[in-house]
């Protein structure tokens, strides 16, 4: 299977079809990202451990959910155990993904200490202080860390975006989907910077009217509700994901190109090669 160019205004349809794919589903969509949530708050509970069982696990995770959104998009219904079947079905190449991930996670993490970032560590965590003249220097490198973590963190998530789905639903081996996965974002820039800026956009603008709600009335925001936006929000963003391989990554099969009603969700029957 190879992957197509498409338009950049199809970032914002991904977002659209996401949702669209969060309402089919919303209740077991939030029961389905509460415990996506509660497994890697509970790994978190192992310091550094925890966060690397979840980084390798996270693929499997989301190539079950990739299935859920594919059952959806072929009049199936969505389950909460649509989550595990990563866990039956190619788990050592989607653990392998994970294990890719968590190498170039802490190669970047290195490259930003090394350039300054262990300053801040030190500022943030442990409470160093320092001199003015010192202080401005180190913010100097401290920035320059930032963006160079910002842009290799970049090609990385290129290389994993599609992995998971390539491999749950090509069987192809973790280099190759790697590789498709990559060259598949690099071919599509602009959908992809159109897909991120409105994500963020989002996100912004629904927090913010949150927070202004619950002050209005005299509430103290909590965590919780952070929480709470993070799994009303989630699902859309993992339908997204699969919105967009469905784009960019079309299927010859008439269930995938459709849904039950005869839509097509990604909102794009142009193909640009």
């Amino acid at each position: 299977m190879e992957a197509r160019h498409v338009r950049g205004r199809q970032g914002l349809q991904w977002i659209l079809s996401g949702f669209y794919y969060f309402k089919l589903s919303p209740f077991v969509w939030m029961l389905l990202s509460s415990t996506f949530l509660m497994v890697e708050l509970t790994l978190q509970i192992l310091p550094v451990l925890g966060i690397f069982a979840f980084l390798l696990i996270s693929p499997v995770l989301v190539a079950g959910i990739m299935v859920g959104c594919q059952s959806l998009n072929q009049g199936e219904r969505l389950q909460l155990e649509h989550l595990f079947v990563g866990f039956r079905k190619n788990t050592a190449p989607l653990v392998t993904i994970g294990g890719f991930n968590l190498i170039g996670l802490v190669i970047i993490i290195g490259i930003f200490m090394l350039m300054g970032g262990d300053a801040l560590i030190d500022m943030l965590v442990y409470g160093k202080r320092f001199g003015e003249n010192e202080l401005m220097g180190i913010m100097d490198n401290v920035l320059s860390a930032w963006l160079a973590a910002f842009g290799l963190s970049i090609p990385l998530m290129m290389a994993i975006w599609f992995s998971p789905l390539l491999i749950i639903f090509e069987n192809l081996p973790p280099a190759v989907a790697i590789r498709k996965s990559f060259f598949a974002c690099l071919n599509n820039m602009a959908p992809f910077f159109v897909y991120g800026i409105t994500l963020l956009i989002l996100f912004f603008l629904i927090s913010t009217a949150i927070v202004k709600l619950l002050s209005f009335f005299g509430a103290v925001p909590s965590p919780l509700i952070l929480i709470a936006l993070y799994v009303v929000l989630l699902p859309t963003v993992f339908a997204s994901i699969y919105a967009s391989y469905q784009d960019i990554f079309p299927s010859e099969a008439p269930s995938e190109e459709t849904n039950q009603n005869g839509e097509n969700p990604t909102g794009d029957s142009e193909i640009n090669h």
